[in-house]
């Protein structure tokens, strides 16, 4: 058994912490936000994991798991703190800095530091290496580093820690191996055994790809709509190639990983990253797209009223970070558009409780996230209620698309962005005041 520190408790440290608890292991879970630390140990958890709820009273009740401010004499440290990105695209590193030297007075000979937060290449190197250093310590042979990123996606955070393969890069074969004896611990899938740069460059590319492949899809999608082209039935037949994989298009990239984590390729290499940044900027393109399109549906619509549904950035979790559709809601209110919104999993300001009270009276019904509850609707009652029928579901969820009339007599028109090129001419509703 080993004491185990884990600095930043969210998405990836919290659920972290809980798994090496539940395997025994003496775990003190730290962040800086107090009103946070209060919530856990009267085991208030904010992430919407079913399994990690239940693990986490568990093992505060078997005492595996404590919780503090401030980290405490451990025999590992495992950093995952936030690396958000600077206005200027560059990663901020001062959350892992500060983790850093904040246990640079609890360290002994050793002790194994694991960064997990998503960094730039030589991160390890060349920022976490000379903080340790400087404190008197030979990495690799006293202390020992290395960098184990995460691998999962919100919905399925606890089955995917502990099945998916892992990434160790150590600074040395030494801490390599430390570091594997840790996850080995937990994890089912295979342990990879790699060095540090290899780690910290492998997380990037594993979600740059990701990238690119949706900034294809969704530039395919512009094309076909302009050649009247439906580019979900493209999309569809291609994949059926032995070789092809296109992702889906939607109207954006959000999440911290997708949305981010090919701007730390970028800042290392801006001259030679063409493909990545024309990625970017085609996914980072979509709300205006999503826009143009909800204005040239509504140009014949006086004082449209638009209920938006969903507001995170995937479907059927509560996370909304870099999420398109917060994008999407603040461009339309800039239009002056009347938006009512609507999610199940989250609270926004100004938001309606209540579904069925954004679709009354509505125009449009704009879909941007993929939850279950959307796709599983009897429309036919949902549409009696609105002022103009029309539905642009942009995450193409709705299967049954059958043609209903809502209270003025009008035909539900369903658009998705195979056939959002029909919108271009609208000649089934009639001008509406």
């Amino acid at each position: 058994m080993k004491k185990i520190c884990v600095l930043g408790l969210g998405y990836i440290g919290l659920p972290t912490a809980a798994i090496l608890a539940d395997n025994e292991q003496q775990v003190i879970g730290v962040d800086t936000n107090n009103e946070l630390i209060i919530k856990l140990k009267n085991k208030e958890v904010f992430i919407e994991e079913i399994q990690l709820r239940n693990m986490i009273r568990r093992v505060i009740g078997n005492k595996n798991l404590q919780f503090s401010s401030t980290p405490e004499k451990s025999d590992v440290f495992i950093i995952a703190v936030p690396t958000p990105i600077k206005a200027t695209k560059n990663c901020d590193l001062d959350y892992v800095i500060q983790a850093v030297k904040s246990i640079l007075s609890v360290i002994t000979e050793g002790n194994l530091i694991i960064i997990e937060s998503t960094i730039p290449p030589g991160t390890c190197e060349n920022v976490v290496k000379p903080l340790i250093e400087n404190s008197g310590f030979i990495i690799g042979k006293n202390i020992f580093l290395a960098y184990c990123p995460e691998r999962v996606i919100p919905g399925n955070i606890m089955n995917e820690i502990i099945e998916n393969d892992r990434i160790v890069g150590g600074y040395t074969p030494e801490c390599a191996w430390a570091a594997s004896e840790i996850y080995r611990s937990f994890v089912s899938g295979s342990i990879l055994i790699t060095d540090t740069r290899i780690a910290e460059m492998v997380k990037l590319v594993e979600n740059t790809f990701r990238d690119v492949n949706i900034a294809l899809a969704n530039e395919i999608m512009i094309i076909c709509n302009r050649l009247k082209i439906n580019v979900l039935d493209v999309i569809r037949l291609a994949n059926k190639h032995p070789r092809v994989c296109i992702h889906q298009p939607g109207p954006g990239v959000g999440g911290h990983c997708l949305a981010v984590d090919p701007y730390f390729i970028i800042e290392k290499a801006a001259d030679l990253t063409k493909i990545i940044a024309a990625s970017r900027k085609v996914n980072n393109s979509m709300p205006d797209y999503i826009l143009k399109k909800v204005k040239e549906l509504m140009s014949r619509v006086k004082k449209a009223k638009i209920a938006v549904w969903g507001i995170t950035y995937k479907g059927n979790v509560g996370d909304t970070r870099e999420s398109p559709a917060i994008i999407i809601i603040n461009l339309l209110i800039k239009e002056d558009f009347e938006v009512a919104v609507y999610d199940p999993y989250v609270s926004f300001e100004n938001m309606e409780n209540d579904r069925d009270n954004t679709v009354k009276d509505a125009d449009l019904i704009l879909i941007l996230s993929d939850h279950s509850e959307f796709q599983d609707l009897d429309y036919k009652d949902i549409v009696k209620d609105m002022r103009t029928p029309i539905i642009f579901d942009t995450r193409n969820i709705i299967i049954n698309t059958e043609k209903y009339s809502s209270s003025s007599g009008l035909e539900t028109v369903i658009y998705n962005l195979g056939n959002i090129y029909e919108s271009e001419n609208p000649d089934n509703y009639i001008d509406m005041e």
